[in-house]
């Protein structure tokens, strides 16, 4: 499968230093703005290919101007009573426009309520198929059901942490890292594997069943 690769910019709290940095880097197949992020694309100097919301955290300056610009843009307009949220909305934009891989900018800063709804939708991209991540200045936050091998060299940070997003996750064995684990099982309310570190160059987590959310970080 072709990759395509989405940014979902959303209205949250966003270090533009580190945002400016880190999209000098990257190249993304479709952009969507979601409500307020908006905002941010304006302050980043990109074009959005779509934009998500119910358009209560956004500029009206910013919204007339996109309103009136001649630019091809898709508009997915909703009421503010709705069940999901403006970010899930926008995630199945991204999957409807064929991205399979996706970033959420400014999904972690803000009100705790909608960054614990983000953690979980992550879980939701996985299950439609599609590798997502929340990104900020200080980390980057994935969803595992499954082994990954970490390359010291394209880790977000020095600290790579693991918390269980399911009941229980088993058999884990973490090699390559300062605190090494084999077999061992876990279950929500641990914070065992918490600001673990790589030794070398690289260092593997492999589990037999159960759910992970996995954080990359930085002091």
């Amino acid at each position: 499968m072709k990759e395509r690769a989405g940014l979902i910019v959303t209205g949250g709290t966003i270090d533009f230093e580190f945002a400016r940095e880190f999209l000098a880097n990257q190249s993304f197949d479709k952009i969507i703005a979601v409500d307020g992020g908006l905002n941010a694309l304006t302050r980043l100097n990109l074009k959005p290919d779509a934009i998500v919301g119910d358009f209560d955290t956004v500029d009206e300056s910013v919204l007339s101007e996109y309103r009136n610009s001649s630019d091809k843009i898709t508009w997915d307009i909703h009421k503010p009573e709705k069940d999901e949220t403006d970010t899930e909305l926008a995630i199945n934009t991204a999957i409807n426009l064929g991205c399979n891989q996706l970033v959420l900018l400014g999904a972690a800063g803000g009100r705790l309520d909608h960054f614990m709804g983000n953690l979980h939708l992550l879980y939701y991209c996985l299950k439609q198929g599609v590798y997502a991540s929340i990104v900020d200045s200080k980390n980057r936050i994935t969803i595992l059901e499954r082994g990954r091998i970490f390359e010291s060299e394209k880790t977000w940070g020095k600290y790579i942490s693991f918390l269980p997003l399911s009941m229980e996750v088993k058999g884990i064995t973490l090699s390559g890292f300062k605190y090494p684990l084999y077999k061992k099982d876990i279950s929500i309310g641990t914070s065992l594997c918490i600001s673990n570190e790589l030794t070398g160059a690289s260092g593997s987590i492999e589990f037999d069943s159960g759910i992970l959310i996995c954080v990359e970080s930085h002091d």
